[in-house]
């Protein structure tokens, strides 16, 4: 088979494959690498597959291990919160440059409901706690719909042993996550629920507004911006941030989507280069975090404009 016709073979799989990838790594460039590796061995080992599977599986037990490969070379991706304390004043410890923090996914345009509910924050974030093998059978059974005798066959372990993994992550992962989605939150409160809070979030940033930044915020509110390993807790603490350090300089918001979440492009002045992707984490009508990604990889996988 020519490497066209391997390339026309994976496309129907290759963006879920991405996903899947990213799922198990909280990081899209752990994710891009891992399906790269998954699809350079797929294509070398193609003359190996006997079709006694279906080329999803195939494909996906090649990117499962792919990614086990990279979960055993490094340690889980983390948020801020649980690398340190909160910050109590204003000033910054310098950046984490190591590859330790979880990443935002961009979501395609046509995402279902269930992948963006697969694709959130607090999800992908609970997830990386779990050992590797619940991690894999979580997605592949509860995202993907593979029965348990599949992940077995993907994973070399048995039927029995995946449900008992499935038992213990879905134990683990519930714990973690709020009770209720993002996806269920923004339905909740509705399109010109969204328009209102979005506007008032905008205005506020674009306008250097601290104080009305805080007022839509819950009152246990959080804001990191990794690299940066620091995180503040609350309105005093996040108020005085904002005020006398992030507003030093002003802001323009632009409106995105990532990890199904609310999202925006933060372009900071006065020459308005791109700063920040900050994405928003709500709790009923309030926000209950702020997570301001700074890395120029992010934005670049994100395709923000420089300016």
């Amino acid at each position: 088979m020519s490497r066209n016709d391997f390339d026309a073979l994976v496309a129907p799989h290759r963006a879920e494959l991405h996903a899947y990838c990213y799922r198990m790594l909280g990081s899209l460039h752990d994710a891009e690498d891992a399906l790269q590796d998954a699809l350079l061995g797929a294509f070398r080992g193609l003359d190996g597959f006997e079709g006694r599977s279906s080329v999803r599986a195939w494909l996906y037990r090649i990117a499962t291990h792919a990614c086990l490969r990279v979960i055993e070379a490094r340690p889980r991706r983390i948020a801020p919160a649980e690398h340190g304390p909160s910050t109590t004043g204003i000033e910054l410890d310098p950046m984490v440059e190591e590859p330790i923090w979880l990443e935002p996914y961009p979501e395609p345009a046509d995402a279902s409901y269930e992948l963006l509910e697969s694709v959130e924050l607090a999800f992908v974030a609970a997830l990386q706690y779990l050992p590797a093998s619940q991690r894999a059978a979580l997605i592949l059974h509860d995202v993907l719909g593979f029965r348990a005798l599949e992940i077995a066959e993907l994973i070399d372990s048995s039927a029995a042993a995946v449900n008992s993994a499935l038992q213990r992550a879905r134990e683990s992962v519930s714990r973690r996550v709020p009770p209720k989605s993002q996806q269920a939150t923004l339905r909740a409160l509705g399109e010109e629920g969204q328009r209102s809070l979005v506007a008032a979030y905008v205005r506020a940033w674009n306008q250097g507004d601290a104080a009305a930044i805080v007022s839509l915020l819950a009152e246990d509110a959080r804001f990191s911006m990794p690299p940066l390993p620091n995180w503040f807790r609350g309105h005093d603490a996040i108020g005085r941030f904002l005020a006398e350090r992030v507003f030093a300089t002003s802001w323009r918001f632009e409106r995105l989507r990532a990890s199904g979440q609310l999202a925006f492009a933060g372009f900071q002045g006065p020459e308005f280069h791109v700063g920040a992707l900050n994405v928003v984490t709500l709790q009923g009508r309030l926000i209950q975090e702020m997570t301001g990604f700074l890395d120029p990889a992010v934005h670049v996988r994100f395709g923000l404009p420089g300016r």
